[in-house]
């Protein structure tokens, strides 16, 4: 009986590891990563604005945002009924449930999450009024990959002229462009 015990466990164990090993690592840039989106949602949200991952901010927000159409951000970003309810269904589905965006950020502004703040804490406000910058929701002005929901710090390149530190730890990949 032990013999098969050990035997159980160690097997156990085995199809474990090797099921933990077989699957795909993901960094917290992965989870940000931009999901197959409705033609509703570049037709219509980035028309105005870069089309925001919908991992960068948890469901309630969303929730909100969608529901407060006509006064979104000081402007009347109205939409039909149906396309309301389509875009709403695939934020919710595809919304931030990890710890690090899960909290509700002030007025449901990414820019105002912990997380963004802490990110770009060494950025002083003259970067985000740089010509190349122009404001804190043009994330494509340093991130590449923003339009993919890529937010990996190796890929950040700062514009020319932009000074500060990105403090996301890893500064290593960080680089000035040409532009």
């Amino acid at each position: 009986m032990n013999r098969t015990l050990s035997f159980t466990a160690t097997s156990a164990t085995l199809v474990l590891t090797t099921a933990l090993l077989s699957a795909p690592a993901h960094a917290d840039g992965d989870r940000l990563r931009m999901p197959t989106a409705p033609a509703a949602y570049a037709q219509e949200c980035a028309s105005c604005h870069m089309a925001f991952a919908p991992g960068l901010l948890p469901a309630a927000s969303w929730q909100r945002l969608m529901a407060g159409l006509n006064k979104h951000y000081g402007s009347d970003a109205s939409l039909p009924p149906a396309t309301v309810q389509e875009l709403s269904r695939w934020l919710q589905a595809n919304a931030a449930t990890y710890k690090r965006v899960r909290e509700e950020p002030p007025q449901d502004r990414i820019t105002r999450s912990a997380w963004f703040e802490r990110k770009h804490r060494r950025f002083d406000e003259a970067t985000w009024k740089h010509a190349a910058v122009k404001s804190r929701v043009n994330c494509s002005a340093c991130h590449t990959g923003a339009d993919q929901g890529d937010f990996d710090d190796d890929s950040v390149r700062l514009p020319a002229g932009v000074s500060g530190g990105h403090s996301g730890g890893n500064s290593g990949g960080l680089r000035r462009s040409g532009k």
